[in-house]
């Protein structure tokens, strides 16, 4: 009888993980606030009450929120002055909305390659990439983990660019001990379902700049002029506000957060130690500079050499079937997308990038809320698949 699972075997795991979004008592209260207020839109004072309690805990002056992280990239680049003609670098290994909102604001996506232990923009290869067109850098901390700004920063500022920091992995990660989404000029955060710190959908904009701060409120609020007068609109802007609903849970949500972070953390800490006795799979890089790591996503590298040259998607079926659910990912570099590739983009060599997407393997934010018996589970499946690996040529 065999003993994989994909074969008939009995699995490791009956593949019951922690549920997401998970929320209590206090988000059915705050929906019912928001309903008696009769508000329901973006001037709840939640809203405003949330903006607070989150620009505190990432120490910096002001947090605006919006309807989706997509739209706050695209305000973030309209309050930077960047548009037609302009270049923003972005890496190619991240969801597609990082480069659309270059694309949306009417300026050029400039594909550079990340590392190839961290999945985050290559500093070397940004600073080749610079053009005289380029105006911004869009710093992906991929999966959690900030991109080296020890090395961006000062890049950055020695050629005038500004830095907006896609932090809709990053919620709670650190760098040198200060948040990620406050190290930049701006800083953009997803509320969108699958996030640590979700509310269905929603985004939000942070900065320590007050006349960005101004900006990006007037883009949000229909270009309205801060302080004016109600249909006074000295920018073009659109309706961006998020609602009280979404507020109200995002608020009940943080009660949870610092707890949720640490479970994520002490999990990947026990993954990492099981992989260093396999063979094959390579956890990314975690960066001690990073005191605090988000962990949206856990992900290893799966080198085929190592598995006799097993197919990745052959080893990731025999880990499902052990009740491991996991994803290969990206297929392609986003500059492989049709609406990303030239002469829509600026796109350099990228083998790094190239070589993520037929070697990653994720596992999603939510098992590293396990308890750390199911964690240890998913070491036993791993070695059980490659202890029986004839079974699967």
């Amino acid at each position: 009888m065999s003993r994989l699972a994909i074969n008939g075997g009995a699995a490791v795991h009956d593949g019951s993980w922690p549920r997401w979004p998970q929320w209590k008592e206090g988000e059915l209260a705050g929906l019912t606030a928001v309903l008696e207020r009769g508000e329901w839109g973006g001037f709840d004072p939640v809203v405003h009450e949330f903006e607070s309690v989150f620009a505190e805990r990432l120490q910096v002056k002001h947090c605006l929120t919006a309807v989706n992280g997509t739209l706050s990239l695209v305000a973030a680049l309209h309050a930077l002055g960047i548009g037609p003609g302009d270049e923003v670098i972005v890496p190619p290994y991240t969801f597609i909305a990082t480069a659309n909102a270059v694309t949306l604001i009417g300026a050029t996506p400039v594909f550079v390659d990340i590392e190839l232990e961290t999945f985050n923009l290559d500093v070397a290869a940004v600073a080749a990439a610079i053009s005289p067109r380029t105006k911004a850098v869009i710093p992906v901390h991929f999966a959690g983990l900030p991109v080296d700004m020890d090395a961006l920063l000062p890049l950055a500022e020695a050629h005038g660019l500004a830095v907006l920091e896609d932090a809709a992995h990053a919620h709670g990660s650190t760098w040198h001990g200060r948040p990620a989404g406050g190290l930049g000029h701006i800083g953009s955060f997803s509320f969108q379902a699958s996030k640590n710190l979700t509310a269905g959908e929603g985004g939000a904009l942070t900065t320590n700049d007050d006349a960005l701060k101004d900006r990006l409120w007037g883009y949000i609020n229909q270009g309205r002029t801060p302080g004016g007068a109600w249909y006074e609109h000295g920018d073009v802007g659109s309706n961006l506000r998020l609602t009280g609903w979404q507020a109200t849970i995002l608020l009940s949500q943080m009660d949870a957060f610092d707890v949720q972070l640490a479970r994520r953390m002490d999990n990947a800490r026990r993954l990492h130690t099981i992989l260093a006795e396999v063979d094959g799979l390579e956890p990314l890089r975690w960066d001690e500079r990073a005191e605090n790591h988000a962990f949206h996503l856990f992900i290893m590298r799966y080198l085929p050499e190592r598995f006799g040259d097993l197919p990745r998607d052959r080893f990731v079926a025999a880990l499902k079937a052990e009740g491991v659910p996991c994803s290969t990912g990206y297929p392609m570099p986003l500059y492989m997308q049709p609406p990303l590739q030239a002469p829509h983009a600026r796109v350099l060599d990228c083998p790094a990038t190239e070589q993520a997407c037929a070697q990653a393997i994720w596992l999603t934010q939510n098992m590293l809320l396990a308890e750390p018996a199911q964690i240890d589970r998913i070491g036993e499946a791993i070695f059980k698949i490659r202890d029986g690996i004839d079974e699967l040529r």
